[in-house]
């Protein structure tokens, strides 16, 4: 467990940090939770339902099928990962059936990596508009996976691009509030070019 980068983490200013706990055990999820760290982000949800703890804070981060939302609404507190109304339509209706409201992110598609996910960046905003069409959905922001890529100059372009969007559409939508951008190699010049949640494994429980 790395204790001086928990600490670090703990001392940025309007800064979330999600610790992503994809295939790390249920004990070192509570070492890291009893460190000051409470919210975890999960890329599975048959991997998220073996560690489900009600004590903590659970996103999930990675691609959702739309046969897994039943089984995660009511114990996620933030779905990070939305990219199509189709899911969209899923996350209605079991948030409906379940009578609360659904916080979200829209996974944006910033880099041109084939297998990355995500909404396309140029249909963002006609998405946000489609979605006050589903009232048990509120979208809090955007969350995008950089380029890995040794290029920091590259990374900083993508997360300009991300915030760019980001302002645009807080001007319209007063609930957003949310920039998830940001992992364990590139969090730092995330936050310096405008997230204000950073989602952090691997270096975190090395």
């Amino acid at each position: 467990m790395n204790r001086e980068l928990i600490e670090k983490l703990k001392t940025l200013k309007d800064v979330k940090v999600v610790a992503v706990s994809k295939t790390r055990t249920k004990e070192q999820i509570d070492e890291v939770a009893s460190m000051g760290l409470c919210v975890f982000g999960e890329n599975r949800v048959q991997e998220f339902l073996e560690k489900y703890d009600p004590k903590y804070t659970w996103h999930i981060i990675g691609h959702l099928q739309t046969n897994k939302v039943k089984y995660i609404i009511g114990k996620v507190d933030m779905i990070q990962s939305l990219d199509s109304i189709k899911l969209a339509k899923e996350i209605e209706k079991y948030a409906k059936k379940e009578n609360l409201i659904q916080k979200v992110l829209v996974e944006i598609k910033i880099s041109d990596d084939e297998l990355k996910t995500g909404l396309p960046y140029e249909q963002a905003m006609d998405f946000l508009k489609e979605m006050q069409n589903y009232p048990h959905i509120l979208v809090k922001g955007f969350m995008c996976v950089a380029t890995l890529t040794q290029d920091r100059d590259f990374n900083c372009k993508e997360f300009d691009q991300m915030k760019i969007l980001f302002d645009q559409a807080k001007q319209q939508y007063p609930d957003i509030d949310t920039l998830s951008m940001g992992m364990s190699q590139d969090y730092e010049e995330a936050i310096a070019h405008g997230s204000n949640m950073v989602r952090i494994g691997r270096s975190l429980f090395e």
